[in-house]
């Protein structure tokens, strides 16, 4: 069924901390509420089973809706700019260790490989969603359109405060300075949230973490897939802060 019901959509590409800043930014909403909501209802995820397209259907404009999807797969109300697409990306190799930990902890299909395995899988497009290479170079692509964001998880930790008045401004969410203090200030909780959360694998939400697990070798052949693939593409990454 086509979602052009004469609303607006702000998709969501990326992290699920991305997922609760941008519901944070577009409600003005309190970090401790966000804690407490189930965000998956709120702002849900297309391609998952629960709450499903009937709550999707019931937003009401603008609505904010999370995806995995690659930029092609996305509603045509997208391309022809009528809807808005915020994009987060990671530095790849940060990536592939918070995916690989995020594919341990899942209780259904929990993998049972080892980490070389996982990363090799990931370079060569094995993994869910097809080729990372291929979806990042995609958005990257439109990062200039006036409906697309482009955002870096890693500017999240390093400039919070311009992050959150570009997503405010795409947003079209007015706010003054005090307004955007305190906008930032309850991001920069739930960034500190997602970093230190015990429930989580310890620190999957930080910058860097992909050195205590590379090898030297695995981190070389990284490197030669990584520029094989991204080719003559100019996105470049911080893999350290």
């Amino acid at each position: 069924e086509d979602f052009n019901v004469q609303r607006m959509s702000v998709w969501v590409v990326g992290t699920s901390l991305l997922q609760e800043v941008v519901y944070l930014v577009s409600q003005g909403a309190d970090p401790d509420e966000i804690g407490l909501m189930n965000i998956d209802e709120q702002l849900p995820v297309l391609e998952y089973p629960q709450p499903g397209l009937d709550i999707i259907k019931e937003l009401t404009s603008p609505r904010l809706i999370k995806s995995h999807l690659p930029y092609r797969f996305l509603p045509s109300d997208l391309h022809n700019g009528d809807s808005k697409v915020i994009y987060m990306a990671r530095n790849p190799k940060d990536l592939v260790v918070s995916y690989y930990q995020f594919h341990r902890s899942l209780r259904t299909m929990s993998y049972r490989g080892t980490f070389q395995e996982f990363c090799r899988r990931f370079m060569n497009d094995k993994l869910g969603y097809g080729s990372w290479f291929e979806h990042v170079q995609e958005f990257w692509e439109h990062r200039m359109d006036s409906n697309v964001l482009f955002l870096k998880y890693e500017d999240m930790h390093r400039d919070l405060v311009t992050m959150v008045e570009q997503l405010a401004r795409f947003l079209g969410v007015s706010c003054d300075k005090t307004q955007l203090e305190a906008l930032t200030e309850h991001c920069h909780q739930l960034v500190d949230q997602c970093c230190n959360a015990e429930a989580l694998p310890v620190g999957r939400g930080r910058v860097g973490l992909w050195k205590d697990i590379f090898t030297v070798s695995m981190n070389e052949k990284f490197d030669l897939v990584y520029k094989q693939k991204m080719g003559k593409c100019d996105l470049t990454f911080d893999f350290y802060l």
